[in-house]
């Protein structure tokens, strides 16, 4: 009697979870090859891209584009000196190149999250079927450790910065979705019954009324895109990706408290920026 109230025998009929993994992992290998191939093709030409125009621009044209940028977004002198002085300070402890290349994977990632995200989260909005459905989705996309993703990312597309980007693409797309979804829902009733009252047809109403009223969450799920990103970065680095998470293991592998601070604090420092140059001022 005491094994069955210890439930031990449950044991011995354990779900094949483990196996089951390794079949589909295996099917997808031998069958879906094309489809890894051309997708990693394509990441990598995205990648390889925005790297070469990053490290074609000069270091002070690049802060300046970037303090313009923030200028036009934010209106505010305060927040586009912050921005300088930041990059400053990161050029100062030598770490452009490798933010650089971590500006190249959170702007691939946002990229595709939010060619992914939004048109997701407006179908989820519209169709309460397809919420239901999808939910459980996300809901295991931002709990799964993120460790876990990075297993069939090596087994499909091998090591560098295509895993990485996958496996960060993957953690962060949630974000968008869940934001989309919650600004065009959120619509006021009274614009969208004024808008159907005057004729409007379902284009004219999503794009002249919905998503202007949902904008401030959509570039609220892009900052969050970015934010998510940027924690990505240590654990990108763990399959090949560089940037600034590569110091960070590096650091690690010698516990070398100095240098693993160095950079910690350069990706603090990247996280500000982008943060300040895209908040949405609510006021």
């Amino acid at each position: 009697m005491e094994p069955f109230l210890r439930l031990e025998w449950l044991k011995d009929y354990k779900f094949p979870i483990d196996d089951g993994a390794e079949l589909v992992f295996d099917w997808l290998e031998r069958n879906m090859v094309w489809f890894f191939d051309g997708l990693a093709y394509l990441l990598e030409a995205m990648t390889d891209g925005i790297l070469w125009t990053f490290e074609t621009i000069p270091a002070l044209l690049l802060i300046l584009g970037f303090v313009g940028v923030t200028w036009m977004l934010q209106k505010n002198w305060k927040i586009c000196l912050l921005v300088a002085l930041g990059f400053l300070f990161i050029l100062n402890q030598d770490y452009w190149e490798e933010t650089i290349e971590t500006l190249t994977l959170v702007l691939s990632a946002c990229m595709v999250c939010m060619a992914a995200g939004v048109p997701i989260g407006i179908a989820m909005a519209h169709r309460p079927r397809l919420y239901a459905w999808v939910l459980p989705i996300l809901d295991i996309m931002q709990t799964l450790p993120t460790f876990v993703y990075l297993i069939p990312a090596i087994v499909f597309f091998g090591l560098g910065e295509v895993p990485g980007l996958v496996a960060t693409v993957i953690f962060v797309l949630p974000a968008p979705i869940r934001l989309t979804h919650l600004g065009v829902s959120n619509t006021p009733t009274a614009l969208v019954e004024a808008a159907e009252a005057f004729g409007a047809t379902k284009r004219q109403l999503l794009w002249k009324v919905e998503l202007p009223s949902a904008f401030p969450q959509i570039m609220a799920g892009l900052n969050q895109t970015i934010m998510l990103s940027l924690s990505m970065v240590v654990i990108s680095a763990l399959v090949g990706a560089n940037g600034l998470g590569k110091p960070v293991v590096n650091a690690l592998n010698r516990v070398d408290k100095g240098l693993g601070f160095e950079s910690g604090l350069v990706i603090v420092v990247v996280a500000i920026i982008l943060d300040r140059m895209l908040r949405v001022n609510r006021t």
